[in-house]
């Protein structure tokens, strides 16, 4: 599980750079400013979820069954949240109706939160 953790967590820091960089460079001439402002939050928080996947990596044993679920929540959120935001920045350039995307980004962010809850668990 430490293994898996670590991978998630310089996995998606890798990406959050990348992405970040794009929509610094390229992605502001193609895509209209308010969706590029969600396109930043959706990276700022894959950023965040990297930082703290690392740190669980390196700093938990998961034997705890809270431990386990805070990595589960914090992954699974990221994708949700930030890849559905991620998808829904670009509906416009794209022409494409990607609506049914609204609902999943709340659900991302509440695993999200389902896994930092978890973690303070673990820490009681």
């Amino acid at each position: 599980m430490q293994t898996v953790t670590l991978v998630l967590g310089a996995g998606f820091g890798i990406l959050a750079i990348m992405l970040g960089a794009f929509g610094a460079h390229a992605f502001k001439k193609i895509i209209s400013a308010d969706k590029l402002t969600s396109f930043e939050v959706g990276v700022r928080y894959q950023m965040y979820s990297a930082l703290t996947l690392l740190l669980i990596g390196f700093s938990c044993d998961f034997t705890l069954y809270s431990q386990r679920l805070a990595v589960y929540g914090i992954a699974i959120g990221t994708i949700l949240f930030s890849f559905s935001i991620y998808l829904l920045s670009f509906s416009e350039y794209w022409k494409a109706n990607l609506r049914f995307l609204g609902p999943i980004t709340p659900l991302g962010g509440l695993l999200m939160i389902i896994g930092w809850a978890s973690l303070l668990v673990s820490f009681l």
